[in-house]
């Protein structure tokens, strides 16, 4: 399975969590705060971090953002309260998703599975259901490489984080078509709570930073006000 670096400080919590993926065959390192998690990134190398967001030191906000600076390897928020403004916060810091404390186990194995799968170069179908050619698309300043999972922009690679990835790839397979956030989340995220729609627009926001002279007047991810989001027209 997958090697995970699970950053929680109640220690009922990191026991329980801890105990639910092992059982499902995952390698658990667990650590009781962001500075202890940060020190065995490097020993450890975890595909995925389960992060809490209310952390003793430095909050997880923090080190959601320490991580980003040099890592982009999956993040998925751990948090005790639904409380929106710190899951806004918290996606906006890097996370790729998160789930409300307590969660079942099966809950922490679907969203680990999803995130994971953003990861995965992708195949012959791609995420919109179409066949993608193995060369490196162009549009405008960026450069596309699907199968290899890489973003250049003036031919530089962008860092872009599972979630963004999958978003880019997914908008770009269909120039001028306008998807609406529950789409996106279902395809993207492979959730159907629309509650999440917050996902969509957080995640946006991050790539538009990075893909986009202006994102105040995106000219490659686009919003059509009521309706959703499109890739282009270029």
């Amino acid at each position: 399975m997958s090697r995970v670096l699970l950053i929680e400080d109640d220690p009922a919590v990191r026991h329980g969590v801890s105990l639910a993926l092992r059982r499902r065959g995952h390698e658990v390192e667990a650590a009781a705060t962001g500075e202890d998690g940060l020190k065995v990134l490097d020993t450890f190398r975890p595909e995925l971090v389960l992060l809490d967001l209310m952390l003793p030191g430095a909050s997880g906000f923090e080190i959601c953002r320490r991580i980003r600076d040099t890592r982009q390897l999956p993040i998925i928020m751990l948090t005790a309260r639904g409380d929106d403004i710190d899951i806004v916060l918290g996606l906006e810091a890097g996370a790729d998703d998160y789930i409300v404390k307590p969660a079942r186990g099966e809950v922490l194995e679907a969203r680990i599975r999803a995130v994971l799968r953003r990861t995965a170069p992708a195949e012959a179908g791609d995420a919109a259901g179409v066949l993608t050619p193995s060369t490196v698309e162009t549009y405008g300043e960026l450069a596309i490489d699907r199968a290899g999972l890489i973003v250049a922009k003036n031919g530089q690679d962008l860092a872009l984080p599972p979630s963004e990835m999958k978003l880019l790839l997914y908008l770009s397979a269909s120039p001028g078509q306008v998807f609406s956030r529950q789409q996106l989340l279902e395809r993207v995220w492979e959730h159907s709570y629309h509650g999440d729609s917050r996902l969509v627009d957080a995640c946006v926001m991050r790539l538009r930073a990075k893909v986009e002279d202006n994102p105040r007047a995106p000219k490659y991810v686009q919003t059509l006000r009521g309706f959703g989001y499109r890739f282009g027209p270029l």
